[in-house]
């Protein structure tokens, strides 16, 4: 096998690491939100175990990127795309660290559930799994209008954090509920605006794929 199939049967390898640690996030976001609802503290206790293996998935591929990177020598085409995934393996592992952080928050609101507080929290908490999974498919499938839509959908979201956060503002003038409480939710709502903009990195990353404009992804 030649040196350059070899390197393209690596790519795809990648390709097939960076959804499959996607999916175990996306599994990890479903489950909390399911066990939320079904009360079950132990499950989302175990969800919180779940991220280290998240972050085990990230150094794998990190380490294989970087083994690409020092065994070849690839063209401009593929170090865009080795690029890419270094970069986008760092935006699932920390989506992945909101998802545990919100599981430490629902236990220690005793599981009461978002819709309590604000009929937009879980609406919204749809929206951002979708565009994480769309962003991660347009990234895999390398589909730059599937990128771009995604990224257009953040303002979505952006509105449902700002309807949520005028919910729970309701709620402390009314003194309906506790204030630590409403504090709690108010930063499940800014994780899932994260994982949104985690979506969102994904897409400009995707975007670089194809046109190696450093301009559409983010850096940081």
């Amino acid at each position: 096998m030649s040196p350059r199939i070899t390197f393209e049967h690596e790519l795809e390898e990648l390709k097939e690491n960076v959804a499959n640690m996607s999916l175990q996030v996306e599994k990890t976001y479903r489950g909390l939100f399911q066990a939320l609802e079904e009360r079950d503290a132990d499950r989302i206790r175990k969800i919180m175990e779940i991220d280290r293996a998240i972050s085990d998935m990230e150094r794998n591929i990190e380490s294989r990127c970087l083994s690409l990177l020092t065994r070849q020598q690839p063209v401009a085409r593929d170090l865009r795309i080795v690029t890419a995934g270094l970069k986008v393996v760092t935006d699932i592992e920390r989506a992945g660290d909101h998802v545990a952080d919100m599981a430490e928050l629902f236990l220690r609101l005793d599981m009461n559930g978002p819709e309590n507080y604000s009929e937009h929290l879980l609406p919204m908490a749809g929206e951002a799994v979708e565009m994480f999974h769309d962003a991660v498919e347009a990234f895999v499938e390398r589909d730059e209008e599937a990128a771009r839509q995604v990224i257009a959908r953040d303002d979505v979201v952006d509105e449902f954090f700002n309807k949520v956060k005028d919910d729970l503002i309701e709620c402390l003038k009314k003194e309906t509920k506790n204030a630590d409480e409403c504090v709690d939710i108010l930063l499940v709502a800014k994780y899932l605006e994260k994982i949104a903009d985690h979506a969102v990195n994904i897409g400009e990353w995707e975007l670089f794929q194809e046109t190696g404009d450093i301009g559409m992804a983010r850096l940081l």
